[in-house]
């Protein structure tokens, strides 16, 4: 079963909402801070399955400053008892590029675990992967603005397209995950208010392009809302699968940058 773990995965990526230039840009100002945190309510069915953290914090590597993002996945109440999942995420990236230097995966999903490390080397084009369970060690060639699963979400919040975002359009952004090079597609497919436990939020509606088959239902069948203001936030994940379908909203965060709006209803 790795309905858990795919959701899990989702919400350290939230984030493939726009693609854009393959040049290495530079930014004046993020539209994030550390100390920024999240918590992510995932819902399969009547079931509250899990719980999803992410905080950033400052940090250095290898004696250079750097944002650390951490990510945490579990299930919760009578889930953890049918399948337990605690999974670890770990990003390292640099503050003007939001380039990842470093990713961290740990994660135990029933019993199926997985513990490996990369070190991206944007100047040579090279991920050095090292598989800590399997004891292995390989390097992969990566193109220039290559982004984790984490990093992802902070280097498009970061340059994403201040307008022009076309409905229908489809957006791409390159990824490396897993000893493989991905092209991530999505689909704008406009703005829509949604109901929130914080009140009525405006947000960009965003279909990723994903694998029809052993887990989703058709290659369309994930819809992203992200938050319709400078701090370009997950507000809502919702994925129909094989079988049944998830759900993740925000819950609770802390620390944003900008202030959080609502809408007048």
């Amino acid at each position: 079963m790795q309905k858990q773990s795919l959701v899990v995965g989702l919400i350290c990526t939230m984030l493939h909402f726009w693609g854009f230039a393959q040049q290495v840009p530079t930014a004046s100002e993020l539209p994030f801070r550390a100390g920024e945190w999240f918590e992510f309510r995932i819902h399969y069915g009547w079931f509250n399955a899990s719980y999803a953290t992410l905080k950033l914090s400052n940090d250095t590597l290898n004696q250079q400053p750097v944002l650390h993002a951490a990510g945490i996945g579990k299930t919760t109440g009578l889930a953890r008892l049918f399948f337990r999942v605690d999974d670890y995420y770990d990003t390292y990236f640099d503050p003007k590029t939001v380039l990842p230097r470093k990713f961290l995966r740990n994660i135990d999903e029933g019993g199926y675990t997985k513990n490996t490390e990369i070190h991206f080397d944007h100047q040579k084009g090279i991920a050095h992967v090292n598989d800590k369970k399997k004891k292995l060690e390989e390097d992969f060639d990566i193109r220039p603005t290559t982004q984790d699963l984490m990093s992802a979400f902070y280097y498009l919040r970061t340059f994403y397209p201040q307008e022009g975002l076309a409905v229908g359009e489809s957006y791409a952004l390159d990824m490396f995950f897993d000893k493989e090079n991905y092209v991530f597609k999505l689909k704008f497919l406009g703005t829509e208010s949604l109901r929130t436990k914080f009140g009525l939020v405006s947000c960009l509606k965003f279909r990723p392009i994903v694998q029809a088959g052993r887990v989703f239902r058709e290659e369309e069948s994930v819809t992203l809302w992200v938050s319709n203001d400078q701090n370009r936030i997950p507000i809502r994940l919702q994925a129909d699968l094989a079988v049944g379908s998830i759900k993740a909203d925000l819950n609770n965060f802390s620390y944003l940058k900008y202030p959080f709006q609502l809408q007048i209803e």
